[in-house]
């Protein structure tokens, strides 16, 4: 199975687990790990609406041959499905690969499952280095 890793908050976890990615690169100790790591809350729901992940989850168990067909299967307008893919292939969740029938874009996601770490911290512990001076 191969499982995509999503990452959200604690931006010290995030550059760790990005300097451990390097590592695992040049160590080429991959074992079908795939990271996104997002730096805030915000950013996440922004990139994973309810909307594309109920996209990424039709193109995974469908396997659609073009766009147009991917489209269909969420019940949505082609144009917004198109720029939810491009989005999705920026961040690496999918892949929009060529030769589908008569020259379509095929959507292609990797993956069987995504799991998803969110470290949202609900009180501000605030850094020593940013509290303000005394008199």
């Amino acid at each position: 199975m191969t499982t995509l890793h999503i990452t959200v908050g604690d931006r010290e976890q995030v550059r760790q687990d990005a300097l451990q990615f390097v590592q695992d690169v040049e160590d080429d100790d991959q074992d079908g790990k795939a990271t996104l790591q997002f730096g805030t809350y915000d950013d996440f729901v922004d990139s994973l609406t309810p909307l594309r992940l109920n996209l990424i989850r039709a193109i995974a168990e469908e396997a659609p041959e073009s766009m147009r067909e991917a489209a269909r299967l969420v019940e949505r307008d082609v144009s917004d499905v198109h720029s939810d893919l491009k989005q999705l292939e920026v961040l690496g969740i999918l892949t929009l690969e060529e030769g589908g029938p008569g020259g379509a874009i095929q959507p292609v996601v990797p993956f069987d499952r995504i799991e998803v770490h969110i470290d949202y911290p609900l009180i501000d512990d605030g850094d020593a280095d940013s509290a303000p001076a005394s008199a």
